[in-house]
């Protein structure tokens, strides 16, 4: 089991307990606002077991921490990477942070974790983030974290008939903590 820590968090791999959770966080409406419609529950169950498999950085599928406050265990939500590009060394980045843990700075520190843990472990060249042009607090977490814009993809997808810009934001691994 992975665990990784910071001043505040412990983040651990997903376990088949955490699935109120898991299913809490993907059907809130709020917190998908700018990801995604919420899917049926069958969906997220299916999505949920997946994760919950054993994880080779290399298969391409998305590494799913869970996020927790130290000394009380309390959920916050979820951080992670997957391997976007092996041949060049990139991973894409993502968390989501239930509605409590979200303005405290919790996803900034556990992505700084995730970030760090990878470099080491993977050799990462390039981190990637993408985010709704709409999303500030997500692109805070990146720009906190030493991320920087690369691109505007306009209307890159869609939520039920509204058409997302997403924000593309790249971390060379040498310039984390600059």
């Amino acid at each position: 089991m992975l665990e990784l820590y910071t001043d505040r968090l412990r983040l651990r791999s997903l376990r088949a307990d955490d699935w109120d959770n898991f299913l809490m966080l993907h059907q809130d409406p709020i917190i998908n606002q700018f990801v995604r419609r919420p899917f049926d529950e069958s969906v997220i169950l299916e999505k949920f077991e997946h994760r919950l498999a054993p994880w080779q950085y290399e298969s391409g599928d998305w590494l799913t921490l869970v996020i927790e406050e130290l000394g009380t265990d309390k959920f916050i939500g979820y951080s992670g990477l997957y391997c976007a590009n092996h041949e060049f060394d990139h991973a894409e980045v993502g968390y989501m942070l239930a509605n409590e843990g979200q303005g405290k700075g919790y996803a900034t520190e556990g992505l700084k974790a995730v970030i760090d843990w990878a470099c080491l472990s993977f050799q990462v060249h390039k981190f990637i983030g993408l985010c709704a042009k709409r999303n500030i607090a997500s692109a805070k977490v990146l720009e906190k974290n030493g991320f920087q814009l690369e691109g505007v993809l306009r209307d890159n997808y869609k939520i039920d008939d509204s058409w997302i810009d997403d924000c593309t934001y790249g971390l060379l691994s040498h310039e984390r903590g600059e």
